[in-house]
């Protein structure tokens, strides 16, 4: 059984090698993804669930699909 606290949490894959630095992320969740310097990404690898609408629109809005959204936190208990 998982604790409470890991329920509804999310984690946020961003593949760097992929990712081109358009920042689509970043207007469609500046909450979670910001590009500092010179096209490097920041981003919260696991923000609060109330945020998720926000990070699933991120998702779809990178344009090079390098950011991927998984229900909870990887903890060994998938099969």
């Amino acid at each position: 059984m998982k604790p409470a606290a890991s329920a509804g949490a999310l984690r946020v894959v961003v593949d760097l090698n992929r990712c081109q630095g358009y920042a689509q992320c970043c207007y469609a969740a500046p909450e979670a993804f910001a590009i500092r310097g010179h096209e490097i990404l920041f981003y919260d690898p696991a923000p609060p669930a109330d945020r998720r609408g926000a990070v699933e629109r991120a998702v779809e809005a990178c344009p090079v699909r390098a950011i991927s959204l998984q229900a909870g936190p990887d903890d060994g208990d998938a099969p």
